[in-house]
């Protein structure tokens, strides 16, 4: 996570952030109805929230397109990270995003209970829905039910630094001692799952961060190139091999397995029948799906958006 904390990913300048922040207040709190679409006879607008990378801005299409489908006027609106866009989901800017349950469970619980809580997400999947309600449901966040597709936050480095330093898992590059420079995100600086983790968990000798993005291109050139040694991935990323590059096993498990999920604003969208509509998509997506989504963009170079639509029709899932 994808992030996920991956949630999420790349960083925007102040100007950029200001310009957003001023765009989305003008849907600020506002209801469906009062978004308009229900007095020009649709059922309202829904904003899909997406995060700034591959993964998120295809899932975030398919969701819109599903809406769109069943009558909403739905729209993408990106948000580089969680730090931005949870906010935004908690006031209604935006009414639904795609979720990673454990990963949101954790930004969750830092949030209410400081970033030296106690974990709540874990392996048990039923367990981590059960929490990230507790911790969602007071911050008006309604989460859907989770699916089998997974992914978790990974890291690469080249295939020839791993053979030259005998390097397998994470724990084989604390050992190594090592100075790694980390392209990531600028929110790795504070997530347990990231910098701290690597350090605390591993023993990594993390000398600074470069923050190029969760899992872009940008970041993965740069441990290619030698300019940093380590880059913040995901589990479906589909382009290592492009780049060179190898994942190190989390053998001391620092990450938990992340089911993909949905998260709306209560208030804007929570009602039944785009529960009912996002859980077909839910229940029909697997991991091999996000690997296969993933690569299309990555890879194959299609806009998020044309995969979305071919994705869809070849599931069957809209109706038009």
């Amino acid at each position: 996570m994808s992030s996920k904390s991956r949630g999420a990913r790349t960083s925007l300048v102040a100007g950029t952030v200001i310009a957003l922040v001023a765009g989305l207040a003008a849907c600020q709190g506002q209801s469906l109805e009062d978004k308009g679409g229900k007095k020009s006879g649709g059922k309202g607008e829904i904003v899909v929230g997406s995060a700034g990378f591959t993964e998120s801005k295809v899932l975030a299409e398919i969701y819109s397109k599903i809406l769109n489908d069943a009558g909403y006027r739905a729209r993408v609106q990106t948000l580089s990270n969680r730090e931005l866009y949870e906010p935004a989901l908690e006031k209604g800017q935006i009414d639904v995003v795609p979720e990673y349950a454990s990963t949101l469970a954790e930004f969750l619980n830092a949030k209410k209970n400081g970033s030296k809580a106690k974990p709540v997400a874990s392996s048990d999947i039923g367990k981590t829905v059960t929490a990230l309600k507790k911790l969602a449901e007071p911050n008006g966040l309604k989460v859907l039910a989770a699916g089998r597709a997974t992914d978790q936050n990974a890291f690469a480095v080249t295939k020839e630094f791993a053979a030259r330093h005998k390097l397998k898992t994470l724990s084989d590059l604390g050992r190594s001692k090592q100075k790694i420079k980390l392209a990531s995100g600028e929110e790795c600086e504070t997530r347990v799952f990231c910098k701290p983790g690597l350090e605390k968990t591993y023993g990594i000798d993390i000398t600074g961060l470069d923050p190029k993005g969760v899992g872009t291109p940008q970041a993965k050139q740069a441990v290619k190139d030698g300019t940093d040694q380590l880059v913040l991935t995901t589990t479906t990323d589909a382009t290592l091999d492009n780049f060179g590059l190898v994942l190190l096993q989390d053998d001391k498990k620092l990450q938990n397995a992340d089911n993909v999920l949905p998260v709306v604003n209560a208030k804007s969208a929570g009602d039944k029948e785009i529960a009912t509509l996002l859980g077909k998509l839910t229940s029909t997506l697997t991991t091999e799906d996000l690997i296969n989504l993933n690569r299309k963009v990555d890879a194959e170079r299609l806009k998020p958006s044309d995969v979305a639509q071919t994705y869809l029709e070849s599931k069957g899932l809209l109706k038009k």
